[in-house]
């Protein structure tokens, strides 16, 4: 199977989602989205109606909204607040933080109703729950998968890209084992090549969580390639 970068481009979630982010920069990744055709462009949560308001005209490319963003240690009634809040302003997905203190804390019960309270305010829009895979032990990264799942997710990622690592080989693997097809997986922290991004698709990853200077130079290569795509079967 090929995947030709306009069909690579619909694996992709556009983000911009430093700490550093401002107003031209959300403008940039407007612009870069629209001119990529990507799936899906994610903010932090105070520029979700901006960031509505400047792709009002691409219907296709849906708005990403950060939930309990990027420690995931807030409570369950902040983050059902601000998944409502992100719905009212336009998000058309959710990528939540899991508990992770929680989850090393074997708290699993704990974990799954952080979760749950989410998908169940989120009203059938996807929920992407992120499991910030660094902090994480190998267990500890099935359990959570598992979690996830039993809690009604749509799909399980690996990280908010804030951690120093979170998309690696090994860890798509043990989410994709764990999940078993039962929800999607996501890589996202450190995809910044075309290898990288095939290499993750094999392993089963169908959503990409990249920088827009990543996402740009990623298609590009793809583009690039013998017939204007990559091999990935």
């Amino acid at each position: 199977m090929t995947l030709t970068s306009q069909d690579l481009a619909r694996l992709i979630d556009l983000s911009s989602v430093r700490a550093e982010c401002d107003e031209t920069e959300i403008r940039e990744l407007a612009a870069t989205a629209r001119a990529l055709g990507v799936v899906c462009a994610f903010s932090l949560p105070c520029y979700t109606r901006l960031l509505k308001s400047l792709l009002a005209d691409a219907p296709h490319i849906g708005i990403g909204g950060v939930v309990g963003f990027p420690s995931g240690a807030h409570t369950a009634s902040i983050k059902v607040a601000e998944a409502r809040q992100l719905l009212a302003e336009g998000a058309t997905e959710l990528d939540m933080v899991i508990n992770v203190g929680f989850l090393r804390s074997g708290r699993h019960e704990a974990v799954r109703e952080d979760i749950r309270a989410v998908v169940d305010a989120a009203g059938g829009v996807p929920v992407k729950v992120i499991l910030e895979c660094h902090w994480l032990t190998p267990e500890q990264i099935r359990s959570g998968s598992e979690l996830c799942v039993e809690a009604g997710a749509a799909w399980v990622k690996t990280a908010t890209g804030w951690a120093p690592t979170g998309a690696t080989l090994d860890n798509v693997a043990l989410i994709h084992e764990a999940v078993g097809g039962r929800a999607g997986v996501k890589a996202s922290g450190g995809v910044r090549d075309l290898a990288t991004v095939v290499a993750m698709y094999r392993l089963g990853v169908r959503r990409f969580g990249i920088g827009t200077a990543n996402g740009v130079r990623i298609l590009a290569d793809c583009a690039a390639q013998a017939g204007g795509g990559v091999e990935v079967s």
